[in-house]
């Protein structure tokens, strides 16, 4: 899954993307100079920072592939029958995926709104509407997203999936989504240096 999204050359090194995410103290203090972002992420895993292994990810990835990632954990906690409006806003993320088009981020904000942003599923169609263009109403005049709209929303949901369900199973789902995140980092090489 190869997108323009990658523009944000030089890459941002771990101490960076630990500011921007806004990591907890005790996480940031692993970040030693020397640190590669993989092992950076291992080390947060290992001391149970899940959250924070989350975001940092989340500010890593570029914005669709984050937004997928987001999406599938989303779809997982979500069960094999979600609620309609649970289903639309899966829908609606997944939408834009295949086809990153305006129309389908603003459907993705109505679905979200729908589902409400504190389910996996809102949270993961959050993240496309902050993906890019105007986050005014269409008639109005243009107010870009933030920055970081979309790292912030995929981080939710991401964390939001892994909360459902029993309290004793989040530290395996955490290690599962977490996992996948950083298959997708290695699949679009993210850590790779430049050739």
């Amino acid at each position: 899954m190869s997108t323009g999204s990658q523009s944000g050359k030089p890459k941002k090194t771990v101490a960076d993307i630990c500011q921007v995410a806004e990591l907890g103290e005790e996480s940031v203090q692993l970040a030693t100079p020397e640190i590669t972002a993989p092992a950076f992420i291992e080390a947060l895993v290992g001391a149970a920072a899940f959250p924070d292994a989350v975001k940092f990810l989340a500010f890593s990835l570029p914005k669709r592939e984050s937004i997928w990632w987001a999406w599938v954990c989303a779809r997982r906690a979500s069960g094999q029958k979600p609620a309609p409006v649970i289903k639309a806003a899966l829908d609606a993320t997944e939408r834009w995926i295949a086809q990153p088009t305006d129309a389908h981020r603003r459907a993705a904000m109505a679905a979200a709104e729908k589902a409400e942003f504190g389910t996996p599923a809102g949270c993961a169609a959050l993240s496309v509407f902050f993906s890019g263009g105007s986050v005014a109403p269409p008639e109005a005049p243009a107010v870009e997203a933030t920055e970081f709209g979309t790292a912030k929303a995929v981080a939710g949901a991401v964390t939001f999936s892994a909360l459902v369900g029993e309290p004793q199973d989040a530290p395996d789902a955490f290690r599962t989504f977490i996992g996948q995140g950083v298959e997708v980092a290695r699949k679009i090489k993210l850590w790779e240096p430049e050739p």
